[in-house]
């Protein structure tokens, strides 16, 4: 499939779906997140991923969770982060950017190491920085380097501020891709 300039490669996950990979690691290597995706195209933002309402997302050896909201995300070509524009169901989070390492896309997976700190804008538009606790246990488990730490709390910082003056593609560009996800059949 051409993702507009990216061939991906669609495989079978373990949990029965069909598509791109995501792998979401901790800093130690150890698996965080797992669950498979719709190309769905690129822009000049990067990549984006579509999941459908009952996708199932395993974090490191638990059961799978099954998610009760459609979403789009996108992994950007050269940044410390990856987004995600939730359609209504059971979340009040309408944008939630996970800070990761930069994001490394092959023809069937995306791999990035999640580095704790996540933003959020919630439906009625209040924006949230999250687990800035987790990061500082993490950063001492896991001797996160310094260089890494500065890049971290730089690129939270710099989303904070992106995602509450509404900069792209955190202004209509996410929610656009989610429209027409949304209204493509599944």
């Amino acid at each position: 499939m051409d993702g507009g300039g990216h061939r991906y490669r669609l495989v079978m996950h373990p949990l029965g779906s069909t598509g791109v990979e995501m792998r979401f690691a901790k800093w130690d290597g150890s698996p965080h997140w797992r669950y498979v995706v719709e190309p769905l195209g690129r822009d000049r933002h990067g990549s984006w991923f579509g999941g459908r309402a009952g996708i199932p997302m395993r974090r490191g050896p638990d059961e799978p969770i099954f998610l009760t909201h459609d979403f789009v995300m996108l992994v950007p070509a050269d940044a410390w982060w990856i987004a995600f524009w939730n359609g209504p169901g059971e979340t009040d989070i309408a944008v939630y950017v996970d800070v990761t390492t930069p994001p490394v896309e092959t023809a069937d997976a995306t791999d990035a190491v999640d580095l704790d700190l996540d933003v959020v804008r919630t439906r009625d538009g209040t924006v949230e920085l999250l687990d800035e606790d987790e990061f500082a246990e993490h950063r001492a488990r896991y001797g996160y380097p310094d260089d890494v730490v500065a890049r971290a709390v730089a690129t939270a910082d710099d989303l904070v501020a992106r995602i509450s003056n509404r900069t792209e593609p955190f202004d209509e560009t996410g929610t656009a891709w989610l429209t027409r996800y949304r209204r493509a059949s599944p």
